[in-house]
């Protein structure tokens, strides 16, 4: 039979609205404990400081990173319809909880489950994703794609705050609110999702090598065993282990920062000046998404190094900038600091981890990689802590710098199935057999 190719674009569109959606809403149920803090210090019911729920966050995101290292190989093996659908329904299940019961047994339980729900999703979306869209033109949807947790991060805190402190007036409604608006989404996952375009009748964006009686057979960690022999995902690991801490730190300590080396805009104003990070990391994966397809022919790698070296630079004029006392400047350089570390965030973690990971073991690949940089993320939640922060600043500045040099090497990679197969892309009708039941 013939497949149109509208058929073709339909499904492609329906795929990347339903994983964009799945991904923005674990961010609901992941900033909902950063806003009921502001009423959990006032509450004396619940006797929770400062120093413990940074216990919490810590804990909640070494989970995250185990998770990320785990789903992973799951998604390869079971499909990401599974895994994402188990990880949406937990963590809304999780945040339900912890919204109704204040104790701090059930937190410290609640976070470690948030930690291994929430991480079912980018690895195993970023394969859904991948399954449906072919390399050439993978590098601008998985950017444009990437926004969703720029823009989850910045709907979820508003969304639970207006909730929490305006509706309902108890720090209570932050967690049910958002285990709500997750709940639903995995409801529209359910009925919209679907694995690769085989499942639907249509053909494979790529050909892929039949699999052997031996291959079908091997252990679950058969696809860890091949990332682990693979440089580049390595490499792209390494890379994304210096990135992530700057980016976590920023977020956790952004408000922080600004009040307490330009206290003259007050804790009001210290908690806008650094939404301007997060308004241009919409951006930033977007334009590297389509800088690495069509200026530089699907190598992700020259996009990166650029962006990094930027930011390295973006992150060493940042304390000067705070030391004018100008607002106008240190928003401009969080801008340039967010356009610059989101691109190869998202590239890194997405793109080029499914690029280089391979179809077989693409979800896997992500799954390593962003695992990596949850690591760092444990790190840039801890370092502002413990070190002033001009430090802390030249460290990342460093890292950045460092993380561009790793990736330098493989400036002119491309991903294998371009060099093996050239543009094969079913953009065109073609004939398929149907699928069989």
């Amino acid at each position: 039979m013939n497949t149109p190719l509208s058929h073709i674009k339909r499904w492609r569109v329906q795929i990347f609205a339903i994983t964009w959606l799945a991904y923005a809403a674990f961010y609901f149920t992941r900033k909902a404990f950063s806003v009921a803090k502001l009423g959990i210090v006032d509450d004396p019911s619940f006797p929770l400081d400062k120093m413990m729920m940074a216990n919490l966050d810590g804990l909640y995101l070494a989970a995250y990173a185990v998770g990320q290292f785990t789903w992973g190989m799951l998604a390869d093996r079971f499909g990401p319809r599974v895994v994402v659908l188990g990880g949406l329904l937990i963590s809304a299940a999780a945040a339900l909880v912890m919204g109704t019961f204040a104790t701090l047994p059930i937190f410290v339980t609640c976070m470690l489950i948030q930690g291994l729900a929430q991480s079912t999703g980018w690895s195993g979306l970023c394969k859904n994703l991948g399954s449906f869209f072919p390399a050439q033109q993978r590098g601008r949807v998985l950017g444009l794609w990437s926004s969703c947790y720029a823009f989850g991060g910045l709907v979820a805190s508003p969304f639970a705050g207006w909730w929490a402190y305006t509706l309902i007036g108890t720090w209570h409604a932050a967690f049910i609110s958002s285990a709500a608006v997750v709940f639903v989404v995995a409801v529209l996952f359910f009925i919209f999702q679907r694995n690769t375009p085989q499942d639907v009748g249509l053909p494979a964006v790529e050909p892929e090598p039949e699999q052997t009686a031996a291959e079908k057979n091997a252990s679950v960690l058969e696809p860890l065993r091949a990332i682990l022999r693979n440089r580049t995902v390595l490499t792209l690991g390494l890379a994304y282990f210096l990135l992530k801490p700057a980016r976590y730190a920023i977020l956790l300590w952004g408000p922080v920062i600004v009040y307490e080396q330009m206290p003259s805009v007050g804790k009001v104003g210290a908690a806008i000046v650094p939404t301007a990070f997060e308004l241009a990391g919409l951006l930033g994966p977007i334009m590297i998404g389509m800088a690495s397809d069509k200026l530089f022919g699907a190598r992700r790698m020259p996009a990166c190094v650029l962006s990094l070296l930027a930011l390295t630079v973006a992150l060493a004029l940042f304390m000067g900038a705070l030391h004018t006392g100008s607002v106008m400047m240190v928003m401009a350089l969080l801008f340039v600091m967010g356009l610059t570390l989101y691109g190869p965030d998202s590239m890194i973690s997405s793109t080029a981890a499914i690029d280089f990971g391979t179809a077989k073991a693409g979800a896997t690949a992500a799954g390593f990689v962003n695992g990596c940089g949850s690591v760092g993320a444990v790190l840039g939640g801890l370092l502002p802590g413990y070190f002033d922060t001009v430090t802390v600043f030249i460290v990342f500045a460093g890292a950045a710098l460092f993380s561009s040099l790793v990736l330098m090497p493989y400036w002119n990679a491309r991903p294998a199935v371009l060099a093996q197969v050239g543009d094969f892309v079913p953009d065109r009708e073609r004939a398929i057999n149907p699928l069989r039941t």
